[in-house]
């Protein structure tokens, strides 16, 4: 799987069911099937959706910090904690966890993102206010990528 792009607007039914954009399942192949793990995002009030597989690897990475260190046992809990296995209905719907879907405010209006190798789910004001944020994007791209060989060809 690809990097995973867009950005769609969805409507959440009131039993917190939403339509799986097509034109995001359609960059899936046959990992769409195999179902997601849903769960809070670490930094921003929304939802994280992992397709199956990218959860797994975390989840690999996860169960190799020793828990009889408080850190890491409180850190697991916390991050694991709300984790959903969800799959899409015969229809392309996922239904929500309600406990998550009031964690990140989502109501009826949903904005959907593909984020690389996941896909964030945002109330849709929500998602509008923190574009509307003063960030300076120039100042963050140098901080982030500004150490990065753009052109080292291993990246290929």
């Amino acid at each position: 799987m690809t990097g995973l792009i867009g950005e769609y607007d969805c409507k959440v039914d009131v039993k917190g069911r939403f339509m799986f954009p097509a034109d995001l399942r359609k960059q899936f192949d046959a990992a769409f099937e195999k179902g997601f793990v849903i769960n809070r995002n670490l930094h921003q009030k929304c939802l994280v959706l992992y397709p199956l597989a990218e959860w797994e690897k975390l989840n690999k990475k996860l169960s190799k910090l020793n828990r009889l260190i408080k850190a890491n046992d409180v850190f697991v809990r916390r991050f694991t904690g709300g984790a959903t296995n969800v799959e899409a209905d015969n229809t392309g719907r996922l239904l929500l966890p309600k406990s998550l879907s009031e964690y990140a405010d989502i109501s009826a209006d949903l904005k959907v993102l593909g984020s690389n190798n996941v896909i964030e789910l945002w109330d849709k004001k929500m998602y509008d206010d923190f574009l509307s944020q003063d960030i300076n994007i120039e100042k963050l791209a140098e901080d982030v990528l500004g150490g990065l060989n753009f052109n080292d060809p291993g990246d290929e």
